[in-house]
């Protein structure tokens, strides 16, 4: 992560950084995305699906079930688009939501303490649609607000194929929150004056009001190879359009993240959920238990990943808290830091007093 990397995070609300994730782990990436697609995995073999991919158009919330076995490769192919949660379900996706080149980037936008959420596999075969303008913090609220979204793109995409959009700079604007009639939403009420929106992530801009937010903005294309990492802060409006293609898939494996010393409630009431035993959640009500800590320390509960995957989670306590303890000291051993100023010396004399005291005698001023 370079100075002018960070900056241009913080400016635009999203960065991509190239090749961060190896040919190698896209090539298993690829690899497990073709064997899910066609049923071969071990997981699928105990649970044929029961949709009905011609009425939901393989949009619905989906599980890992296999395809029906009377469908062709092709077939099987289109059933899926999006499949959310996974790291809880196999081994890879877990390993892959704790990459550590994702969590070096991290750690610098977010950390030191970085806790892992949640994981979605994009498939988006030929002719499935976008996903419209929102803020992935309205679905996902931490406090503080420290949402990352980590998007690891497995095919290159491009407008073609339905690579992201990004309304650039967005990401100073507020999280705008629902009308009461949406089932869900989370927004910043706060604010006096803000609008209350409809149809957010609904492609049809006619019907989500968010926008009319993106219309402020330049609204960039953000193509990606495979391998480059896209970041993004919760605030950023982004969408993406349907592939147009009829022979490529735009794949990606994407990942959320927050500092793991904020609060959050999300993620409780998702099936295969880690436990939370501790008291602290049933006092206030977090769901921080749920989720693995990846980097860094904190002063809230987590969990442990289900497969073992190295992480801070999975270090002795007290080699978490020597890291914390390293930077409690650097900071520490700053001084008062009040702007910068230093412990007054009474008999100090600077450059203006030696230049006063001389014109004095020499009759100047």
């Amino acid at each position: 992560m370079t100075v002018e990397q960070y900056a241009r995070f913080r400016c635009n609300g999203f960065l991509v950084v190239p090749k961060l994730v190896s040919d190698r782990d896209v090539a298993e990436l690829r690899q497990h995305t073709d064997d899910l697609m066609q049923g071969r995995l071990p997981e699928q073999r105990a649970t044929m699906s029961q949709r009905d991919v011609e009425h939901d158009n393989g949009v619905t919330l989906q599980g890992l079930e296999a395809p029906p076995a009377d469908l062709s490769p092709e077939e099987k192919a289109q059933y899926f688009l999006r499949i959310h949660m996974l790291h809880r379900k196999l081994e890879l996706h877990e390993r892959y939501m704790l990459h550590p080149r994702v969590l070096d980037v991290l750690e610098v936008l977010i950390g030191p303490d970085v806790l892992a959420l949640q994981t979605m596999l994009f498939l988006k075969p030929p002719g499935k649609p976008g996903q419209g303008w929102h803020q992935d913090s309205f679905y996902i609220p931490t406090h503080p607000d420290t949402l990352c979204g980590a998007w690891i793109c497995i095919d290159d995409c491009d407008e073609l194929n339905g690579a992201m959009w990004f309304a650039k700079r967005s990401g100073i604007e507020p999280i705008y929150p629902p009308c009461p009639e949406t089932i869900y939403g989370f927004g910043d009420k706060l604010v006096s004056d803000i609008t209350y929106v409809k149809g957010v992530s609904n492609d049809n801009d006619e019907v989500n009001m968010l926008a009319r937010v993106a219309d402020k903005y330049d609204q960039v294309l953000v193509s990606a190879k495979a391998g480059d990492v896209v970041f993004f802060n919760g605030h950023v409006l982004h969408r993406s359009k349907k592939n147009f293609t009829t022979d490529r898939f735009r794949r990606s494996f994407v990942s959320h993240y927050c500092n793991a010393r904020s609060f959050t409630q999300w993620g409780a009431d998702i099936p295969d959920g880690h436990p939370t035993r501790d008291a602290l959640s049933g006092v206030h009500g977090m769901t921080n238990s749920s989720h693995i800590l990846a980097r860094g320390d904190t002063h809230l509960p987590f969990a442990q990943p289900k497969f073992g995957t190295l992480c801070a989670a999975t270090m002795p306590a007290e080699q978490r808290r020597q890291s914390a303890e390293y930077a409690a000291r650097r900071i520490a051993g700053m001084n008062n830091g009040l702007m910068g100023c230093a412990i007054a010396d009474p008999t100090m004399k600077d450059e203006h007093d030696e230049k006063a005291k001389s014109a004095s005698n020499s009759g100047g001023y």
